[in-house]
């Protein structure tokens, strides 16, 4: 079997920040996948699974409603050093900066129920830390210089 393209990248020099991962095209269609690096592999810790599910559940609620047009998916890297995020297009880290400022910047102010956060909408709805997500998101803006 062939190596999948994110098992080529150097972790170990790998820093937080944004990058385009890989463009796939398939029947035509273009897609981009966003690896948003939050913390840096092997040499930081790793989030734990709330803060993870968190900011998916906040991520993806924000991406779906502001860009519903482009957004495929966004979800926590097995990892857990970062999150993906796949758009529909070719797509540059410079054209999805500000909307990825403006998502962290939506969690770090998030107040109120977490959208998801519930037995019937969610399969481990008690697994979720709004306080670390902020915490996280502050320091990927920072990251970001944002």
């Amino acid at each position: 079997m062939n190596k999948i393209t994110s098992f080529t990248i150097n972790h170990l020099t790998l820093l937080p920040g944004l990058y385009v991962s890989r463009v796939d095209e398939m029947d035509g269609f273009k897609f981009t996948t966003f690896d948003l690096r939050v913390t840096r592999p092997n040499f930081e810790p790793v989030m734990d699974t709330s803060v993870c599910h968190t900011i998916e559940h906040l991520a993806a609620t924000y991406f779906r409603n502001y860009y519903p047009q482009d957004t495929m998916y966004f979800g926590p890297m097995g990892c857990r050093t970062g999150f993906y995020l796949i758009v529909k297009g070719e797509k540059t880290s410079e054209e999805y900066r500000k909307p990825v400022i403006d998502c962290f910047k939506f969690i770090l102010e998030f107040e109120g129920e977490i959208p998801g956060a519930s037995a019937i909408e969610c399969g481990n709805y008690l697994d979720l830390n709004l306080n670390m997500a902020k915490y996280y998101a502050k320091k990927y803006l920072k990251e970001l210089g944002a």
